[in-house]
């Protein structure tokens, strides 16, 4: 928890002992569910709540804003951001029913009444959003191929909307036919060895009907 509170010291009394509460929870959880494997349970807060929170290091929502969550497992990034985030929509979604069933208990234990959850895939989700989140669910292309008409055309944000992808490693191959892609590196706010190559990946998304 330390961790969290190094990055991010203006939490409020809610939102750190929503942040503390994560790791009773998940550990609780995963003794019954594997959502998180064994060896990264017990560094839950570098690994998976921080990592999540990344995204907000790079671009803050603003309040009323929608965020579609693409293959959130046990939760992540959505339910960190959405602690963060409380006056934003977050809607979190998996193809594996079990892991949805974890963070729908998570998110009511921490009172989050701004995450909706559900076992959809992204296809047959039918609404739009400000910007779609996720963290390594596939390669980008295919990715885009699951999302590209889930992006609101209104822009409220500094940036387009669109996608925030949480990747590591070397991209340069993976993104080399989007032009307008930037990647961030994690490192330049995070100092702990885990995020030496992770980044955060930002595709703005052309309105599509």
């Amino acid at each position: 928890m330390d961790v969290i509170l190094k990055y991010f010291p203006n939490l409020t009394v809610t939102q750190i002992e929503q942040f503390r509460a994560l790791e009773v929870l998940y550990k609780d959880w995963n003794s019954k569910i594997n959502v998180i494997s064994r060896k990264d349970i017990d560094e839950l807060y570098t690994k998976h709540v921080l990592h999540s929170l990344g995204i907000a290091k790079v671009h803050e929502f603003k309040s009323g804003s929608s965020v579609l969550d693409v293959g959130t497992g046990g939760g992540f990034p959505g339910i960190p951001l959405a602690i963060l985030f409380p006056d934003v929509d977050f809607y979190l979604i998996d193809v594996i029913g079990k892991k949805i069933k974890v963070v729908k208990a998570v998110s009511e234990a921490l009172g989050l009444e701004n995450v909706k959850a559900e076992q959809i895939r992204a296809a047959n989700v039918n609404n739009q959003f400000d910007f779609v989140i996720s963290r390594a669910v596939t390669n980008m292309t295919d990715f885009v191929g699951w999302v590209r008409k889930k992006i609101k055309k209104e822009n409220n944000h500094d940036i387009r909307n669109g996608i925030l992808y949480l990747k590591g490693g070397d991209l340069t191959e993976e993104l080399a036919s989007f032009a307008a892609v930037k990647q961030i590196n994690l490192s330049d706010f995070f100092e702990e060895d885990f995020f030496e190559t992770k980044k955060v990946v930002y595709l703005p998304i052309k309105y599509k009907p």
